[in-house]
């Protein structure tokens, strides 16, 4: 049996940064993955740039884009290490990158650089890492816990649960987190997909089949909750990343709403082609700002035939709303299988929001994304992983 002060379960970016820190603060550390490699949500992600932090993932703004039943609860580990502390580490590394938009912080070369930068920190902290073997059973002791790595035992003061959510499970993600938790008593909030493709019923993918592949910029919104970013038409429904933004929104059920046109007043639009060019058809006028495919379709939804000249304001009324206020209903998500985040996790009244321990089992804690906080598309979880990581490894 091989003892150690703290056992962090999950190699991935908050399990390595707790690891990190744990271990420049001279504690003997083992972080322990069942995945052969380090950090793989870490490689693939961002197109494989790695869209490491968003300068906006600020604990100023944290109520608004993290999700969980307690928005003040990643407060704390967000003003407490924040994405300018990341940025200074991935500068020092020389590790050189851009914000493409909102705020977002890509490498210019592969996300590789950031698993590399991690490891190398880990190791230069003294902690070990062993990947390629599975955990099994987890007790408590007298002294601490007692963990089954591989055939063999390991025993540590503190134990740092860093395993994800159910993500992407073709990389290895399960649920293991939540039933540790639940084993220790705590509890675990309903968990879903979350910045996922929305999908359709067999009926309306056969009506805008022809859309596949055809990507353009519109407002998606959700009651009172919109995103103005890309909106991507698939063979199973809709995708880009205002539709990821909306899905951890959305709920089945639900209708979303489209506008085509952000920011224009698309009867006024109409109107002024009445005028200009009077002789066009409705699908003409609606391709002169939309792709070809969409402007089309959209016509042929309308069906209002004839010249746009020949419209009243009455008639170019329903023309506005089809573009400025489509009305969808998906039917359900693509679901964990392509998931960039599981929603819900481990219930936050349960953790201490400083240092990420379970406040019923000293010397237990939980972070990243197992934890019911959730960011938006964009940098916002990598930011949690960070911070979140960073806290446990400062306590553990």
């Amino acid at each position: 049996m091989t003892d150690f002060d703290i056992i962090i379960l999950g190699a991935g970016a908050a399990g390595l940064m707790a690891g990190i820190e744990a271990g420049r603060r001279g504690r003997r550390v083992l972080v322990v993955d069942h995945a052969k490699n380090p950090g793989e949500k870490i490689r693939i992600s961002g197109g494989g740039r790695c869209n490491f932090t968003n300068i906006n993932a600020t604990h100023v703004l944290g109520r608004e884009r993290f999700l969980s039943s307690n928005p003040r609860f990643a407060l704390s580990a967000l003003s407490r290490f924040t994405p300018d502390m990341f940025i200074e580490r991935v500068k020092k590394r020389g590790i050189a990158f851009h914000e493409k938009t909102l705020g977002q912080l890509f490498c210019d070369g592969p996300a590789t650089q950031i698993v590399s930068m991690l490891i190398d920190d880990l190791r230069q902290a003294g902690a070990a890492i062993w990947t390629g073997r599975s955990v099994g059973s987890v007790e408590k002791i007298d002294e601490g816990f007692k963990v089954l790595v591989g055939d063999g035992y390991v025993t540590c003061e503190s134990l740092v649960v860093a395993t994800g959510g159910k993500s992407i499970p073709k990389m290895g993600a399960t649920g293991f987190a939540y039933a540790l938790a639940k084993q220790f008593g705590l509890a675990v909030t309903e968990t879903r997909p979350g910045l996922v493709p929305l999908t359709f019923e067999e009926g309306k993918l056969e009506e805008l089949k022809e859309l596949a592949g055809v990507s353009t910029d519109a407002v998606i919104s959700h009651g009172k909750t919109k995103f103005r970013e890309a909106l991507l038409f698939t063979h199973r429904g809709l995708s880009g990343p205002a539709i990821l933004q909306i899905s951890s929104y959305w709920r089945e059920g639900d209708s979303i709403s489209v506008d085509l046109l952000p920011e224009r007043d698309a009867l006024a639009m109409l109107q002024t082609a009445r005028k200009e060019q009077p002789r066009n058809h409705v699908q003409t006028v609606l391709a002169g700002h939309l792709p070809k495919r969409l402007a089309q379709l959209l016509g042929e939804l309308i069906n209002q035939p004839g010249m746009i000249g020949d419209f009243s304001d009455k008639k170019l009324q329903p023309v506005a709303d089809q573009v400025s206020r489509w009305t969808l209903k998906p039917v359900g998500s693509e679901g964990y299988r392509t998931a960039e985040v599981t929603l819900g996790g481990i219930d936050t009244t349960g953790l201490d929001a400083k240092t990420m321990m379970a406040r019923t089992v000293p010397g237990l804690y939980f972070v990243g994304e197992a934890v019911d906080v959730t960011g938006w598309l964009g940098g916002y979880n990598f930011q949690w992983a960070w911070a979140s990581g960073w806290s446990a490894g400062q306590a553990a």
